[in-house]
């Protein structure tokens, strides 16, 4: 097989991973068939740092042959897709040929399971060590860990990855023990928890040899069981706590070729992922715990975002005083971020807040507005109480917003 027909047909099949936090970029058309600019795109994704950088990486997969056959996988054993599997020197050479001609920044591997689990693992170590070692590559690299493989190779692999990546894919233990049988709980846990003491050991001693300076991140496909918002939120509220990841992304479920009973045969809103990234963006960012987002057996809302929903569900704290909230509180309302939070209460150690400063601020004061209190205003006193913000702010149509509530009830 060609190397460009292998290349399509992996970095296709390295598209339903979404933990590299890609964003595809729209294609251009060009008069004939080549042109200035104008690439394939096979491949090549984005991805942002946390200084808001966008990084383009090589995502492909080594092979997307897999001896397991977890359910919602496009590449499960039993599924009917074109196989391919990458050379250790052709995945080099393709990353240090697109590095050179500055196509990329970095790499984003992972790979089906071929033979076991160590020896898959083994094959990613020979990728990473050869494109430092023999290349002196110094672009971004992030390698999928596998499990079930022995501790030793996991303990290894974050000395030539920048970022490592155990997936759980699924919320619950019950979910993976009925769509993906042949994998652990307990194993993928094992792996996460190999990955925090090394991140742990060498935060203790910055002399120790570099181990994965990025952290681990993980990924959860959403909608392929019946798992809520609340189990999935609380899921990742677990994780980052007693294994300190990075990041969780959220994959909504695709179907796939010939998908097996065991699935659902269409895919969720994908508006529901979003919403997810959101209220995971608040766990992180705004202090916020699962359960305040979402009750046991919750679900989320689908036309308004997490905050705007928390805020109406929890209209005792409204209207808030912006002259005497603390900074947290304020960082709370809908439609005021952090930076605006710490800005507001650096103000008012000068003067007390008015209205005009929240737009001087450019501040959404659509959605300020009903849950505030200024030194010149004050909302109307039915704004926080009845559902009047959800029917302003909610952000698609009314039929949209329908058919939204019929899934949700469904």
């Amino acid at each position: 097989m060609e190397l460009t027909d292998k290349l399509e047909i992996l970095a296709d099949a390295a598209k339903y991973d979404a933990s590299c936090a890609s964003s595809g970029a729209p294609k251009r058309s060009s008069e004939g068939k080549d042109g200035i600019g104008v690439t394939s795109g096979m491949g090549i994704c984005h991805s942002y740092t946390p200084d808001g950088r966008c990084v383009s990486l090589l995502k492909i997969l080594l092979t997307n042959f897999c001896v397991y056959d977890c359910q919602y996988c496009v590449n499960r054993r039993s599924a009917n897709v074109a196989r391919a599997r990458f050379s250790v020197d052709e995945v080099v050479k393709l990353t240090v040929d697109f590095y050179l001609r500055n196509y990329i920044d970095g790499l984003f591997l992972s790979s089906g399971i071929i033979r076991s689990a160590d020896y898959t693992m083994e094959q990613l170590a020979a990728i990473a060590r050869a494109l430092r070692e023999q290349h002196q590559f110094r672009g971004y690299i992030h390698r999928k860990t596998i499990p079930d493989a022995d501790p030793a190779l996991i303990a290894a692999a974050g000395k030539y990855a920048d970022r490592l990546s155990v997936n759980i894919e699924l919320p619950t233990e019950a979910s993976i023990g009925r769509l993906a049988p042949e994998k652990s709980v307990h194993t993928i846990k094992l792996a996460m928890g190999a990955i925090r003491r090394k991140l742990d050991e060498k935060a203790a001693e910055p002399r120790a040899p570099k181990f994965a300076p990025a952290g681990q991140s993980t990924q959860m496909i959403v909608g392929a069981d019946a798992s809520c918002g609340s189990t999935i939120l609380g899921t990742a509220q677990t994780l980052y706590g007693s294994d300190k990841l990075k990041r969780v992304f959220y994959s909504a479920f695709s179907p796939i070729p010939d998908s097996p009973g065991t699935v659902p045969l269409a895919p969720p809103p994908m508006q529901r992922e979003h919403r997810l990234y959101q209220a995971d963006f608040l766990m992180r960012g705004y202090g916020f715990q699962a359960g305040e987002l979402l009750p046991a057996g919750g679900k989320l809302a689908l036309d308004i975002d997490p905050k705007l929903a928390w805020a109406l569900a929890n209209r005792q704290h409204f209207p808030l005083d912006l002259n005497l909230a603390e900074e947290t509180m304020i960082a709370r309302v809908p439609g005021i971020g952090l930076r605006n939070a710490r800005r507001l209460v650096a103000l008012r150690r000068l003067r007390r807040i008015r209205y005009v400063d929240l737009t001087r601020l450019k501040c959404s004061m659509k959605k300020i507005a009903p849950f505030i209190v200024t030194a010149d205003d004050r909302p109307a006193a039915d704004t926080t109480t009845s559902a009047i913000p959800r029917r302003s702010m909610a952000e698609h149509s009314p039929q949209q917003r329908e058919l939204w509530a019929q899934l949700q009830a469904a």
